[in-house]
């Protein structure tokens, strides 16, 4: 390191930057990995970052990407951070004072591709610096800015800004004392979906010694269907979807489009989300078929009860046996792959048999195909803590503030409440610490047992539960 000072001095390829220090642990917040991409960079793919004289501050979070709060009910449950300012593209690294070749994660956050940030305090990477670990958080672009599909415009930008991202991880982080040979990527939700997309890429996985994906999809779309929330933005704006006529919009107005766009909508209808997709530069392949033929060990799962985040019990009360019939015959799925759901969850109703096969067709039948293909580098959790708040159960980010082992602050209370089990969040940062360490989180990898670690009140290592209905899902 260059510097072991209480308030730490690393010079980068851009500059030097002046950071803090708190109880052994360097801080250093706010660092560009990119140009800002605004101006004659927006729409663009990521630009350098302009080089500056003296010794920059880096001792507070950057701005967040343009985004609009959480709504309704589920923004009681997610918090949100506004920091303004055009600089969005940075990192934030956590890092043991007295580091060297030590292990790397690169954490990427999560929020549906249009909401989320580093800044959040659940994501302060103190806790995998005091395991030995440098820990680097970072922005991207969001929403229109970097998910739209414009006719003249590059397209997965927020894509190519984590890999952006991770290449500058792999050129600075041995200035903080961390290995660039051993850096984990790590996201979860989109943030996962986001390292699906890393894996898929050869030139970023070349720079990924393992990988964990906290319930991702792991599936890009065409062009056309994730282009469908962009051409609608356009019609409602009334421009086309070409990269002048967006880059002419300015970002607050894009988001007041989407809000108007999404007003209305639930998780069972109403405007599409956006989504990474299939570009011959960019992303050539889906995750979901790359990942199966790599050899790159993966810590991936997901939780149980996913959907209770997306649908409020209200929407789940409203699906009758109409609805379910009819949302079968659109994914194809097989009539006795409803019925083994239901045998798998005796006395569910109908909208939680219908959210459990929504959670496996976006999430863990993803997975389980990317498992059986590489049994033997795969290690397979399902989070199965139940919540007390809100019949949440083991809801989509719940365990998030166990593997951050901040079940204390504020966002964890948010899902968990104030009396989840300290135990349990030791015990998952202790496994996540692992296997950014050593590559083993501390149970077999999947194999042909489907082994699986499942965590709650009391954790156990079993075979893949509930599998009859997984196995008979559409491929």
């Amino acid at each position: 390191m260059t510097s072991m000072t209480s308030d730490p001095q690393i010079t980068l390829r851009a500059g030097t930057v002046q950071g803090t220090t708190t109880d052994g642990i360097h801080r250093f917040l706010g660092i560009p990995y990119a140009a800002p991409p605004f101006g004659e960079n927006r729409f663009r793919a990521p630009q350098p970052v302009a080089a500056w004289d003296g010794v920059r501050s880096a001792t507070a979070f950057g701005p967040t990407a343009p985004q609009l709060p959480y709504p309704g009910a589920i923004g009681e449950l997610l918090g949100s951070v506004h920091i303004p300012g055009d600089d969005i593209l940075t990192a934030n690294v956590w890092a043991p004072a007295n580091a060297a070749g030590a292990p790397v994660v690169l954490w990427i956050h999560g929020g549906a591709l249009e909401r989320g940030t580093a800044a959040l305090s659940l994501y302060d990477g103190a806790v995998f610096a005091r395991a030995g670990i440098v820990f680097v958080s970072i922005n991207y672009r969001l929403g229109a800015e970097g998910f739209s599909v414009l006719d003249d415009a590059p397209r997965n930008l927020g894509v190519r800004d984590v890999a952006a991202a991770l290449e500058w991880v792999h050129a600075e982080i041995a200035a903080f004392g961390g290995d660039p040979a051993q850096t984990t990527a790590m996201g979860e939700s989109a943030g996962g979906a986001l390292v699906a997309a890393l894996l898929a890429r050869e030139d970023s996985r070349a720079l990924i010694a393992r990988a964990i994906i906290e319930s991702g999809p792991l599936e890009a779309q065409t062009p056309a269907k994730a282009g469908r929330v962009t051409t609608q933005m356009a019609k409602r704006l009334g421009v086309r979807a070409d990269r002048a006529s967006f880059a002419a919009i300015p970002p607050e107005d894009l988001l007041e489009a989407r809000r108007q766009q999404s007003a209305g909508s639930s998780p069972l209808g109403g405007a599409p989300g956006f989504q990474v997709a299939i570009d011959p530069e960019s992303l050539p392949q889906s995750p979901h078929d790359v990942l199966a033929t790599i050899d790159t060990p993966l810590l991936i799962g997901t939780n149980t009860d996913e959907y209770r985040l997306w649908f409020p019990p209200e929407a789940l009360a409203g699906i009758n046996e109409t609805k379910l019939f009819l949302a079968s015959l659109a994914l194809r799925i097989p009539r006795r792959a409803v019925k083994a759901y239901r045998d798998e969850w005796p006395g569910a109703s109908t909208g939680e048999v219908f959210g459990q096969l929504a959670t496996d067709m976006i999430l863990r039948r993803g997975l389980t195909r990317v498992a059986q293909a590489k049994p033997s580098s795969t290690f397979v959790y399902e989070f199965a803590w139940p919540s007390p708040v809100r019949d949440l159960r083991a809801a989509h980010a719940l365990e998030l503030g166990f593997v951050f082992d901040r079940l204390d602050d504020e966002e964890a209370h948010r899902l968990a409440g104030p009396d989840a089990p300290r135990r349990l969040a030791v015990e998952m940062n202790a496994a996540w610490v692992a296997f950014i360490t050593t590559g083993d989180p501390g149970w077999p990898a999947y194999g042909a047992s489907r082994t699986t670690r499942l965590f709650d009140t009391a954790t156990t290592t079993v075979p893949q539960r509930r599998t009859t209905g997984l196995d008979l899902l559409p491929r």
